[in-house]
C-alpha cells in the first residue's frame, strides 16, 4: 500500500512556497527551490500539490474565505446594531453622542481584525500586486477589490439615506479610496520586519474618513444645527467688536 502524505509536510511546503512566491513572484518560483527550503523532495510536493499554481490558489481560497467571513460578520453586527439602537443621527456625530462613540468602537473593532488578517496574508496581497503578471491571478486582485467597493459603497449609501454621512459624496468613489488605503498599507506591510501597532494604524484611518464624511451643516435640520455646542467668540473677534464700538461712539471734535 502506498504510504499516506505526511500532513506536517504540506504545512512546511505552504509555508516554504509564500515565501518563494514573495521573493520572486508566482511565475519566477520553482518548485525544486521550495522544497530544497525545507529539505522535502519534488516528489513530496506532488503528493500534495498538482503546481505551484494549485498551491497558490489554496493559500488564496484560504485569504479570500477568511476575509469574506470579516465582511459577513462586520455587516451583520452593523445590522444588529442598526436594528437594536437605531441609526446614529447627524447631530449625535457632530456631538460624538455615547451611541456614536459604540458605534465607532464597533467598526474600528472590525477595521483591526481586517488589519490583522492583512497582515497574515500581506505576502500573498504582494504577490497579487506585483507577482501575478501572465498568470490567471493576474486579475483576481482587481476583482477582489471591485467587490470591496462595493460592499463598502452600498453600506455608506445607507448611512447617506439615514442622513447620518454627507449626502453629497459619491459612495463609489469614496470605497474606492477606502479599499485603496487597506491595499497601500498591505503593500507596506511587506516592508515590516516587526509588527507595527495595527490598533493605531485603525483608529488613523477611522478618525482619516470620519472627519471627511462627516454631514455638512447646511444639509442638517434645524434641531441640529441648533444643538451644535456653541463656541465663545476669540480675542481677535472681540478686539475687532471693540474697536467697531469704538468707531461708532467717537467724541466730537471741538470747535476752534
Amino acid at each position: 500500500m502506498p504510504r499516506p502524505a505526511d500532513p506536517h509536510a504540506r504545512d512546511t511546503l505552504l509555508t516554504a512556497a509564500r515565501a518563494e512566491f514573495a521573493r520572486k513572484g508566482l511565475r519566477g518560483a520553482r518548485i525544486e527551490d521550495i522544497t530544497a527550503a525545507c529539505g522535502l523532495s519534488k516528489g513530496a510536493f506532488y503528493l500534495h500539490f498538482d503546481s505551484k499554481e494549485a498551491l497558490f490558489g489554496e493559500v488564496l481560497a484560504a485569504f479570500e474565505e477568511q476575509l469574506g467571513e470579516v465582511n459577513t460578520r462586520r455587516m451583520r453586527s452593523t445590522e444588529a446594531f442598526f436594528r437594536e439602537q437605531g441609526t446614529v443621527q447627524p447631530d449625535e456625530r457632530l456631538q460624538r453622542s455615547e451611541r456614536y462613540q459604540r458605534f465607532c468602537e464597533l467598526e474600528r473593532t472590525f477595521d483591526v481584525e481586517a488589519l490583522e488578517l492583512m497582515w497574515s496574508y500581506r505576502d500573498v496581497v504582494s504577490v497579487l500586486v506585483s507577482g501575478s503578471q501572465g498568470t490567471p491571478y493576474e486579475s483576481l486582485l482587481w476583482r477582489m477589490t471591485d467587490a470591496q467597493v462595493e460592499r463598502l459603497a452600498s453600506d455608506f449609501q445607507r448611512l447617506q439615506v439615514a442622513g447620518a454621512v454627507d449626502p453629497e459624496m459619491d459612495p463609489r468613489l469614496l470605497a474606492s479610496v477606502i479599499v485603496g488605503a487597506y491595499l497601500l498599507l498591505s503593500q507596506r506591510m511587506v516592508y515590516h520586519t516587526q509588527k507595527p501597532d495595527l490598533s493605531a494604524w485603525a483608529l488613523t484611518l477611522h478618525r482619516v474618513f470620519e472627519g471627511g464624511t462627516m454631514p455638512r451643516l447646511d444639509s442638517l435640520p434645524p434641531s441640529s444645527k441648533s444643538s451644535r455646542p456653541k463656541t465663545s467668540p476669540s480675542k481677535t473677534s472681540r478686539r475687532g467688536q471693540q474697536r467697531a464700538r469704538a468707531k461708532t461712539h467717537h467724541t466730537p471734535r471741538k470747535r476752534q
